[in-house]
């Protein structure tokens, strides 16, 4: 299977994969959980953290930009993760389990899909954000994702 070329041709196959609206419930509960396991995170380590996801953050950049189109970053992932659990070891990964957990159900269950993250971690992570962030937003509630946005299905997904 030959790899997407671009975050930016990644982003309509993404949404492609999340055309159930309570799948994307689910991913927006399980971000928001993520979001809030990172705020009591930064209010018991305020330095600390903080600095972590700065590194998280520096990490997630370096593989969306010049890794994730050749391979699964893994060491990326990793470094991603061990950041910030180093600076809260209970919190954070709890939040961690809990986006994954939520986002997951809605692939197996809803979807009938294989997550992306499986092949594209960290690509499927700023997608993520992405979708979050136009929820947040009043979209992507009900209805066809993929249609709500003015994307085009992309040839891999529609054949599925």
């Amino acid at each position: 299977m030959s790899r997407i070329e671009s975050f930016q041709a990644f982003w309509p196959y993404y949404i492609s994969e999340h055309r159930d609206a309570t799948s994307r419930r689910l991913h927006f509960l399980g971000t928001s959980g993520f979001f809030a396991s990172c705020a009591v995170s930064t209010a018991l380590n305020p330095v600390g953290f903080p600095l972590a996801m700065a590194g998280m953050l520096a990490i997630g950049t370096d593989a969306v930009k010049r890794v994730e189109k050749n391979k699964r970053s893994l060491p990326h992932v990793l470094g991603m993760i061990a950041l910030p659990t180093l600076a809260s070891p209970v919190v954070f990964p709890a939040g961690v389990v809990f986006a994954y957990g939520c986002a997951w159900a809605g692939h197996f269950r809803f979807e009938g899909n294989r997550p992306a993250t499986f092949d594209y971690p960290v690509w499927s992570l700023a997608s993520d954000m992405r979708m979050w962030s136009h929820m947040v937003r009043g979209k992507l509630w009900s209805g066809d994702a993929v249609e709500e946005l003015g994307l085009e299905a992309p040839a891999a997904a529609a054949a599925k």
